[in-house]
C-alpha cells in the first residue's frame, strides 16, 4: 500500500475506518488530541484512547499501549513525536490495524515504509479531524458554514 495523500484515498479510509485507537490522547480538553478525538467520536467513530497516564478519556477505557487493546482497531491515529512512531507502527502491524495515521507535523519515512510493506495504508502530516471535516462535510461542526458568520454586510441583500 502506498502513502495515501489524495482525496479519494482519504475518503476511502475515513469511510471504512470506524474504530480509531488514538495514541497520545490527552484528557485535557484544550489539547489538539482531545479536540480531534472528540470530534471523531461525535461523528460516530469509536475512539479507543491509548495513553499510560490515564484510566479513562472521553468516557472510554484508556489503554497503556496498542497491544493491550482487546478489540479490532481499524486506524491508529498518532499524536506522538516523529521519532516515537516506529514502535507504534510495529504495534499497529501486530494488532492488525488497517491504517497508520500520523498527525500534522508527524512524519517518519522508516515507520511509514514498514507499515506500508505490511499492507497498511499510511497517512502522514495530516489531521484526521481536519480531513474528515474537509472531505466528508463536517466543517459546520466548528462554526464554519453555519450561517452565523457571513461575508455579507447587515442590511444588504
Amino acid at each position: 500500500m502506498p502513502i495515501v495523500d489524495d482525496i479519494v484515498g482519504l475518503r476511502r479510509i475515513l469511510a471504512r475506518s470506524r474504530t480509531l485507537a488514538v495514541v497520545g490522547l490527552s484528557a485535557q480538553w484544550y489539547r489538539p488530541s482531545y479536540f480531534a478525538a472528540k470530534y471523531m467520536q461525535d461523528h460516530g467513530y469509536r475512539i479507543i484512547p491509548v495513553n499510560p497516564r490515564y484510566d479513562e478519556v472521553l468516557g472510554e477505557k484508556c489503554y497503556p499501549d496498542l497491544r493491550a487493546i482487546a478489540e479490532p482497531v481499524d486506524l491508529v491515529d498518532c499524536f506522538r513525536r516523529s521519532q516515537d512512531i516506529p514502535p507504534i507502527a510495529d504495534a499497529a502491524i501486530a494488532i492488525g490495524a488497517k491504517v497508520l495515521w500520523m498527525q500534522l507535523g508527524v512524519v517518519n519515512d522508516e515507520a511509514a515504509q514498514r507499515a506500508s510493506d505490511a499492507g497498511l495504508d499510511v497517512v502522514m502530516n495530516r489531521c484526521v479531524k481536519i480531513e474528515h471535516a474537509r472531505i466528508l462535510g463536517g466543517l459546520n461542526w466548528a462554526g464554519v458554514n453555519t450561517g452565523v458568520i457571513s461575508a455579507r454586510r447587515p442590511g444588504i441583500t
